[in-house]
């Protein structure tokens, strides 16, 4: 018997097929008229279809980040925005280089602030809701768990970069006379060797902290500490005598070749050149073999213990073969390192170099930008070196192109600057795209380096369009570049106003006044000037002066402030003429008085070029009295063309016999005044 929600069910079906059936019914019907009337043939039809199967893709695991990915594809560079460094706070989104620089230590204060915290209160940030999980933003475990003295302990220390408490948890295990494994003793010998002695510095510990401890240490340990606050690594720290790693390195009872290549390594990174060749000759002689990281850290070190080219070179070959001896295989950083001793070995190094990057195709190791940055640092050692014959550089270029990179030595961030700096001292502009379009392929623009790298690249590049591009194709990559992708300095300005200069587009000066405001440098006394002299230069259209003026107006504003800071800007008389030829031409009578008594007030002497435009000035408003104030300002001045002044005022005002006889009151000009009545006389 079947149940009667069944019997219900089946019910539905059957009225659900028999409508499906209509519908199919229709479906196929409507379909054999359109066959009918379609001049294609049924089985070319079905064929079609069998072609058009679909194909069920294969299971994919896609990757935690691919939302993200997918829609970071969709963005665009925006290049009216600032960087994305500056993005997550708007009142943090600088409008000058000098804020850029402020907000970027801003920025990374409060990171590093936040770290501490988060650090010295783990207890209230235990909770990781973040998907996938991000490990730099979870606090880390710093607290020693294990009190005892033993070898576990000790590796907790180890672990905990805790040199002081490791090396002190060492020597009471010493004393007990606990037996160390060599694995453990190896791993304190990496600690002591990397930080020669001294405690990690944290990413973030408060000024107040720093002073506090600074008051109680001595002067030189202070001098030391702030060394090493101002170094981005530990490699400021100089190899000291008889250490605590080579303490710990004697009393090792039993030593194996990793023992011996850390403190080789040690040695090398804190520049104890010559112990660090003769640890290696003590490795050799207990008949130990180095591995590659230890040879690539002699290589590198070769020019520091040889003067000579040549003894320099035959070092590295010797080390080469006693890698070929001991079964060593090189890597990238290997012949990166040949690469960079040969830097340091004159002309030397030109003819071994591509036989060194032969060598690397042999093996087939890949070059990386810091393979390339070696290898034009051998060609291309300054600008006189980069006009040769040489076309290394050209050769590089072609390889590079269309190629993606990662980060495989230290030294890969130097090469885009780099060789931006070849293309300018070549001032080759089609190479410099070239360069530029490697740059914007793949990721590569993350191997551009910090901010100061980035900031050389662009301003170079900036600096070689100025020069070789005309100004629609120079504005074109400025707009694009600036405030995106840097802030150019005071320097790149001038070479944009010396372009614009070179197109004969100076009317364009009044937007880039603008962007020299907003960028901090309009207090720049080079730019100030070279904006004066370009507009001062020649008569403009009416509309022209007038922004010209304008922008006098803004400068003179600025050397009034700036003259109650503590380095003042000084007014030349050169920046006082083109400020009041400005003033004049525009036919602002009171500013261009202003200016003129600002040359007695600075004890400067205005040109006569000067003079006579600000008397065309003041007779355009018609005042008599005013051009015979100047008359008596070039009086005092002891300018030659007083007695011209003074014959323009006759000419070309009418006087009252009052101003005629304060006129002749004047000394120096009554032969003027004589000539002008008798030419009055005959005419």
């Amino acid at each position: 018997m079947a149940l009667p929600w069944r019997a219900l069910s089946a019910a539905s079906d059957r009225a659900t097929w028999a409508r499906r059936r209509v519908v199919l019914c229709r479906y196929f019907s409507g379909n054999a008229e359109l066959q009918k009337k379609s001049p294609v043939p049924q089985g070319a039809v079905l064929g079609r279809v069998a072609e058009e199967s679909i194909v069920l893709p294969r299971k994919k695991t896609w990757d935690k980040l691919a939302v993200l990915q997918a829609l970071a594809s969709t963005v665009h560079k925006d290049p009216t925005a600032a960087h994305s460094v500056f993005q997550d706070d708007p009142y943090l989104i600088p409008r000058t280089s000098t804020e850029f620089r402020l907000f970027s230590l801003s920025k990374e204060s409060g990171q590093n602030a936040a770290k501490y915290i988060v650090n010295t209160h783990p207890v209230f940030f235990g909770q990781d809701i973040a998907e996938p999980h991000i490990l730099s933003l979870m606090p880390e475990n710093l607290a020693l768990q294990l009190e005892e003295v033993s070898e576990a302990a000790l590796k907790e220390r180890i672990q905990l970069r805790k040199v002081k408490a490791a090396v002190d948890t060492y020597d009471q295990l010493q004393q007990s006379g606990t037996l160390i494994s060599l694995e453990t003793a190896n791993s304190l010998l990496d600690l002591l060797c990397f930080f020669e002695d001294n405690e990690p510095v944290p990413a973030a510990q408060p000024t107040e902290n720093r002073e506090l401890e600074e008051q109680e240490e001595s002067v030189e340990v202070r001098k030391q500490r702030r060394s090493f606050w101002h170094s981005t690594n530990t490699t400021c720290i100089k190899w000291r005598e008889n250490n605590n790693a080579e303490r710990v390195f004697s009393l090792m009872p039993e030593k194996n070749a990793h023992s011996y290549c850390t403190m080789i390594r040690g040695m090398v990174k804190h520049r104890a050149y010559s112990k660090a060749f003769d640890m290696y000759t003590d490795l050799l002689n207990n008949r130990f073999k180095a591995d590659v990281y230890t040879f690539n850290a002699l290589i590198s070190s070769a020019v520091e213990v040889k003067d000579k080219f040549i003894e320099r070179w035959e070092l590295v070959e010797d080390l080469l073969r006693q890698m070929a001896q001991q079964n060593v295989q090189p890597n990238l950083l290997t012949f990166n390192s040949v690469l960079k001793a040969l830097g340091q070995c004159g002309s030397l190094g030109k003819s071994m170099a591509l036989q060194t990057l032969s060598e690397m195709s042999a093996l087939n190791i890949e070059p990386s930008l810091a393979t390339y940055d070696y290898l034009l640092g051998i060609f291309y050692k300054s600008a006189i070196s980069a006009r040769g014959p040489t076309e290394i550089i050209y050769e590089v270029v072609d390889e590079i192109e269309g190629k993606s990179f990662y980060p495989q030595d230290p030294a890969d961030a130097n090469f885009f600057s780099n060789a931006m700096r070849i293309c300018l001292d070549m001032k080759d502009v089609q190479l410099a795209y070239r360069l530029h379009t490697v740059v914007e392929t793949g990721e590569n623009w993350k191997m551009m380096g910090n901010m100061r790298q980035q900031f050389s690249y662009y301003g170079r590049f900036l600096h070689l369009l100025c020069m070789m591009e005309h100004l629609d194709v120079i504005l074109k990559w400025y707009k694009e570049l600036v405030p995106s992708m840097f802030y150019p300095t005071s320097e790149g300005m001038l070479d944009l106003l010396q372009a614009l200069d070179a197109a004969g587009r100076l009317d364009m000066i009044p937007q880039i006044w603008k962007d020299i405001k907003q960028l901090g440098h309009g207090h720049r006394v080079a730019v100030v000037e070279e904006v004066l002299a370009l507009m001062a230069r020649e008569r403009q259209s009416l509309e022209t002066q007038m922004a010209f003026a304008d922008i006098a107006t803004d400068i003179k504003s600025v050397y009034e402030v700036q003259e109650r800071s503590y380095a003042p800007l000084e007014w030349t008389a050169v920046s006082l003429g083109n400020s009041a030829l400005l003033f004049a031409r525009a036919g602002r009578t009171p500013e261009t008085w202003s200016m003129l008594q600002l040359f007695k007030k600075h004890s400067r002497v205005p040109s006569d070029s000067v003079m006579n435009e600000a008397l065309d000035c003041i007779r355009q408003s018609n005042q008599p009295d005013q051009a015979l104030d100047l008359v008596k300002l070039a009086a005092d001045f002891s300018l030659q063309s007083t007695s011209t002044l003074a014959g323009r005022v006759l000419k070309e005002f009418q006087l009252s016999e009052e101003q005629r006889s304060a006129l002749e009151d004047m000394g120096g000009i009554e032969q003027q005044i004589d000539a002008n009545k008798e030419s009055r006389i005959l005419s």
